[in-house]
């Protein structure tokens, strides 16, 4: 049980607006995550922006987007988040070993792209300060755009892991 109500309807115009436009973004239905954002609505409204920019608007590969997505929620504990994002990387390419191997911290079925990506996320959750030689393993592999798109993937979802988990959305 969330440790925040569930919103999913309200009598505020503005707010079922906004409403609409994240079930607009979701394919129809509110997640869990969407319900608990309501609660705050000028949050929900850009969260709904931001992620929706991160998910839909950027050029990053979708396999190496969901690579790291999963990856922070492996890190930050976060099951409801990589569940969520499970069938995503099926769809991105990613097979369901690779979904398997990450929850178990085996780096095997990954690629030296893929293994970059893990580290950087790796020292983006953890350390937050991307020491040099990660940040040129995963430099030398991805242009200026991609590796600005990952980081703000990562950051973001790192977000997203934080909320879940403290406010316990998906238990």
């Amino acid at each position: 049980m969330a440790r925040v109500p569930q919103v999913s309807e309200s009598a505020d115009p503005e707010v079922q607006a906004l409403i609409e436009r994240i079930k607009a973004r979701r394919g129809g239905a509110l997640l869990d995550l969407d319900k608990a954002l309501l609660n705050a609505p000028t949050i929900a409204d850009g969260w709904n922006a931001f992620l929706g920019a991160v998910r839909t608007r950027c050029v990053l590969k979708g396999r190496w987007r969901e690579l790291a997505i999963l990856q922070v929620a492996v890190l930050n504990g976060a099951d409801y988040e990589f569940n969520q994002h499970a069938p995503v990387a099926l769809k991105e390419g990613m097979t369901q070993a690779q979904l398997d191997s990450l929850r178990r911290g085996d780096r095997t079925p990954f690629d030296a792209t893929e293994l970059a990506i893990l580290d950087y996320t790796d020292a983006m959750t953890r350390m937050i300060r991307v020491p040099d030689a990660i940040f040129a393993a995963v430099s030398e592999r991805l242009p200026a755009r991609d590796l600005v798109e990952l980081t703000a993937t990562i950051g973001a979802y790192n977000l997203v892991s934080r909320f879940l988990v403290a406010l316990e959305i998906g238990h």
